[in-house]
């Protein structure tokens, strides 16, 4: 378990933000996360935005996105177990080092002049395979390094920062590029792993763990499964996850060719346009922390897909770019909601003994991510990456309706 320090006695607070900020086992575990989750956008934007350059090819931006992706899907559940029996701070320690090793290479070939695509495809399916450990290692931990009363709110807070990693990482990430190009932002991103690398080591943590048996891994994995069929909630939020992954969120991988090639804007303004979602969940996430509405979990998480869904419908459809950019903040309130209920709902239904197996088959449901950037990209090299979005969105915003009233009926 992680080991907290909440101060006790008259006047002291025991819910709400200063508790929060009172723990320094959170404070450490969401600097950590601030600083991974905000290398993560920014480094995809910038494959993007060089892959687009080199290439030309919607598609290809398709295939080096997805490679950080694709480990969630195919480790995703392995990750669970992983970290039941291993020390989840080694894990956690062990990714940023290896993300930092890998940013690193690529900042050594930009440097030298040889980067090409396939090399930022290799390096980030590394950062893919860290990235798979994230909701059983960080993000677990943060939901468990807080009483009870506070999970909500640690877990709604930890949100809306992710929401600003995402805001911050892909205008810097444009910036950067457009002034120092891929070394630049290369080197950048490897001196944060660094630095995320040297607070996980600093981390006061204990865990009883077990020892991991590669035998006795399908069983694990069968446990999580089984429990998952047979809870409802659990159900719903796999399910739903799936919907968004697949087609919802890797609009974002054709964010770059509709900035470019729709509104015609720099580089720089391609990172306005990919943070604008990000800030509007960023003002979501406080909105979250402070209490938000009065709704139960299953509504938020699936009324706030659909906002979500039917915003990025609308954003290439609109005629200016200050529009589009406004359009996805709004979206951005529903995919704050979506993410908090998406770890809260598993982190506050499950047992503690198979809590991490059932984070790890959330990450799968994440995992779907690359298929979908897959097929963003090829949509978007037969139909233009306007008509592209709106299409798969479209079947996503129906997939996520059908499932919320099934969700619904099962509950009732």
């Amino acid at each position: 378990m992680i080991t907290t320090a909440t101060p006790t006695g008259p006047g002291t607070p025991n819910n709400g933000l200063r508790a929060l900020l009172a723990a320094p086992s959170f404070l450490r575990l969401w600097a950590i996360g601030g600083c991974v989750n905000t290398m993560r956008w920014f480094e995809l934007l910038s494959a993007a935005l060089f892959t687009l350059d080199v290439t030309g090819s919607g598609l290809d931006v398709a295939i080096v996105s997805s490679a950080r992706t694709m480990p969630m899907l195919l480790l995703g559940a392995f990750s669970g177990v992983l970290s039941e029996a291993v020390n989840r701070k080694y894990v956690l320690l062990t990714g940023q080092i290896m993300a930092c090793l890998s940013s690193g290479s690529v900042a050594i070939l930009a440097l030298l002049h040889i980067a090409r695509p396939w090399h930022l495809a290799v390096a980030a399916a590394v950062t893919g395979v860290v990235w798979s450990t994230e909701m059983a290692t960080r993000r677990r931990m943060v939901g468990e390094c807080v009483d009870s009363p506070l999970v909500s709110r640690a877990l709604a807070l930890d949100t809306m920062s992710n929401s600003f990693t995402r805001l911050i990482g892909p205008v810097a990430a444009g910036a950067l590029y457009q002034t120092t190009g891929l070394a630049g932002t290369y080197v950048a991103s490897t001196t944060v792993f660094a630095l995320a690398a040297v607070l996980v080591s600093g981390l006061s943590y204990r865990q009883e763990t077990r020892r991991l048996r590669l035998a006795q891994v399908p069983r694990d994995l069968a446990e999580g499964i089984s429990y998952a069929k047979g809870n409802v909630t659990i159900a719903g939020v796999l399910a739903v996850t799936i919907a968004m992954n697949l087609l919802g969120f890797p609009y974002s991988a054709l964010v770059a060719p509709i900035g470019k090639m729709v509104f015609q804007v720099s580089p720089t303004l391609v990172g306005v346009l990919a943070a604008s979602e990000s800030f509007g969940a960023f003002v979501g996430g406080i909105w979250l922390t402070s209490g938000g509405p009065n709704l139960s979990g299953r509504t938020l998480m699936v009324g706030g897909s659909i906002l979500f869904l039917c915003c990025v419908i609308l954003m290439p459809l609109m005629p200016f770019f200050p529009l589009a950019c406004a359009i996805l903040a709004v979206g951005g309130f529903g995919s704050s909601a979506f993410a908090n209920m998406q770890t809260s709902l598993i982190v506050l239904h499950t047992p503690a003994h198979i809590r991490s197996r059932l984070m790890g088959l959330l990450t799968v449901c994440i995992g779907m991510g690359p298929l979908g950037i897959l097929l963003f990209g090829a949509m978007a090299d037969i139909f233009g990456p306007m008509l592209a979005i709106d299409l798969v969105e479209a079947v996503g915003l129906v997939s996520v309706v059908v499932m919320g009233v099934w969700w619904q009926r099962r509950d009732r």
